[in-house]
């Protein structure tokens, strides 16, 4: 099992930045994919962006070259830094694991198995 447990969310104005953090805790030694996904008011769960244990990123094209996806193994945490931050962006920011020893495949939800809690933000215009 694996838990994950996001936080820096909140409010910002248009323009905004912020750095969403998860650390993982559990039997992480397994997992190969984590992402970050959102789901603002109203709408459907959307992906944003995936790193496998090789670092290599994926991204959504809505959030191309204003997040960035990273990680610090040894901490066992998963980072999003979001910038340029519009109301659109307005969601519960979720943090996800997928199935031990799968990579990623995209920023598809369904590849993920685990999921944390949600950090809540809130972009004001």
């Amino acid at each position: 099992q694996v838990q994950l447990v996001e936080s820096g969310g909140g409010s910002v104005q248009s323009g905004g930045s912020l750095r969403l953090s998860c650390v993982a805790s559990g039997n992480t030694v397994k997992l190969r994919c984590m992402g970050w996904f959102r789901q603002g008011p109203g709408k459907e769960r959307e992906g944003l962006a995936t790193i496998d244990w090789l670092s290599k990123t994926t991204y959504a094209d809505s959030v191309k070259g204003r997040f960035t996806i990273s990680q610090d193994n040894p901490k066992n945490t998963l980072y999003l830094q979001v910038s340029s931050l519009n109301p659109e962006d307005t969601a519960v920011y979720y943090c996800a694991a997928g199935r031990e020893y799968y990579g990623c495949s995209g920023t598809s939800d369904r590849q993920m198995r685990y999921w944390g809690q949600g950090t809540q933000v809130t972009v004001s215009s």
